[in-house]
């Protein structure tokens, strides 16, 4: 092996070790409801937290002679999508050693689930689950909604390791209107907005119907756009005022966080002046109305209640969060059949949310229809404009490449689900739920379904789904690519 390697490999082992020592902090945030919850006894999230601290601290140690050593784009990269595994088994042993999952699959399953903020869940009982194993739940979608690459890049320079490759690889199709010239107070102030939300929700929910700790665990997986629920029945069971709020906030989980510091900071109108946003109102707010119609003229359901299910439901699944209130399987198919639409659409660029995102949405549907002029006006130069600015050619074949593996990898999912003897539409549900980081689908893992039925090889095909959602196409399908290596 080359001294190059070694320190790619040094490097690579070192930031392992710092994310693993984040991770063992957030488990010990959890012991005071394991105490509380369990007593002095317990043991799950106390051994799990000092496994995890333990590796961490080791990895870091043993590598302490490689400061001041910088990470290129192909280590950016890898540490991305080795990140997210790492964390993900070490993520599931307060899943495996309180028994609330039977195997390891399982455990690693949620756990990946959880930090790839999809919500696709094994359990079918969430409130026989400890507490302190459903906090754990919530936290692990909230530290990998926007907060464990942005804190790495905040902290990472401590360590004399380079964290801008980490940023950009993460941030894939953030704005990047810089709001500081150095990226670690970028990533800080998108820190702090991220908290500050977290904490503003927490407060708003328990001035409804909520006590604490369902406002604490519920908000984590709001602006994280997760999902997970400390009830079977997700939002269903509360108060319509706890669903508004929730509606709220997942709408700015769905926006770009950059956009939005720059809108709170330097330009109010910012946010409002931006294309992409306004076609996610725009989409929210029609779509709702027309779901909300069809279900009073159709289904005869009172108009408050329509309103109400129409609207969570369509913000739930734009931003692909996945909380419910109720099971929209039960309503006509071709009302379903408009939220599976929504499924591949995703929310904004630079936000919490999964899917292929509006924006490239906004530049294939605009490119498409330029090709019609440019076919009756072959010598005219027409340009692809979004926000009043010309899109170069290379973004646009992105773009197209992009949205047509996004449609080749769900078909081939659908198809692999099918050979192991899952029926249609769960399949079809499944491989798209858990490919837009959404989790829930269509037929058995839609609304108040569960993926424990699901063989053990079909749950490694998920997760690599999961990973394929949560780190973009290109960066992870790039790793298999010879010049990558070269």
């Amino acid at each position: 092996m080359s001294s190059n390697s070694k320190i790619s490999l040094s490097l690579l082992l070192r930031i392992q070790g710092f994310l693993l020592l984040i991770e063992g902090v957030f488990m010990l945030l959890v012991l005071p409801v394991t105490y509380f919850h369990h007593g002095i006894n317990a043991f799950s999230m106390p051994f799990s937290a000092l496994i995890t601290v333990m590796t961490g601290f080791v990895l870091c140690f043993s590598t302490r002679k490689r400061k001041g050593q910088r990470l290129n784009h192909r280590e950016g990269v890898i540490t991305i999508c080795l990140s997210w595994l790492v964390l993900s088994v070490f993520g599931g042993l307060p899943f495996l050693l309180s028994k609330s999952v039977p195997n390891f699959t399982d455990a690693f399953f949620e756990a990946l689930s959880g930090f790839t903020t999809t919500g696709a869940t094994i359990l079918t009982n969430i409130e026989m689950v400890p507490k302190d194993i459903l906090l754990w739940r919530s936290l692990t979608q909230w530290i990998g909604g926007l907060a464990i690459i942005v804190f790495a890049v905040v902290l990472i320079p401590f360590l004399s390791v380079g964290g801008m490759q980490l940023f950009m690889a993460e941030m894939n199709g953030i704005n990047y209107d810089k709001l500081h010239p150095r990226t670690m107070h970028t990533a800080k102030r998108l820190w702090g907005l991220y908290i500050f939300f977290t904490l503003l929700e927490i407060i708003l929910l328990y001035w409804g119907d909520m006590d604490w700790f369902d406002a604490l665990c519920h908000s984590l997986t709001t602006i994280s756009s997760g999902g997970f629920s400390t009830r079977t029945s997700s939002l269903a069971g509360y108060s319509n005022y706890s669903q508004i709020v929730v509606t709220f906030f997942m709408i700015l989980s769905g926006c770009n966080f950059t956009l939005l510091l720059i809108t709170l900071v330097r330009n109010p109108m910012a946010l409002f002046k931006n294309e992409e946003f306004k076609h996610f109102l725009i989409m929210i707010i029609g779509i709702s109305a027309l779901l909300a119609l069809a279900l009073i003229f159709v289904e005869n359901m009172m108009v408050g209640n329509a309103v109400r299910s129409a609207f969570f439901s369509v913000t739930s699944v734009l931003t692909t969060t996945g909380f419910f209130v109720s099971d929209y399987m039960l309503w006509p198919v071709g009302l379903w059949g408009v939220l599976l639409l929504l499924m591949f659409i995703g929310a904004c660029s630079g936000s919490t949310s999964g899917g292929i995102k509006i924006i490239r949405h906004l530049i294939f549907t605009k490119n498409a229809f330029l090709e019609l002029k440019r076919i009756i006006h072959p010598n005219a130069v027409i340009p692809v404009k979004i926000n009043k600015k010309s899109t170069s050619k290379s973004v646009i074949f992105k773009t197209m490449t992009f949205v047509f593996m996004y449609f080749l990898i769900f078909i081939i999912g659908t198809i692999i689900l099918l050979t192991l003897g899952i029926d249609f539409n769960t399949s079809v549900g499944a491989s798209l739920a858990t490919l837009s980081n959404l989790g829930m689908g269509i037929g058995s893992v839609g609304p108040f379904g569960s993926y424990a039925f699901l063989p053990q090889g079909a749950k490694w095909v998920l997760v690599v789904f999961m990973l394929l959602g949560r780190v973009e196409l290109f960066t992870l399908i790039s790793i298999f690519s010879r010049n990558f290596w070269k």
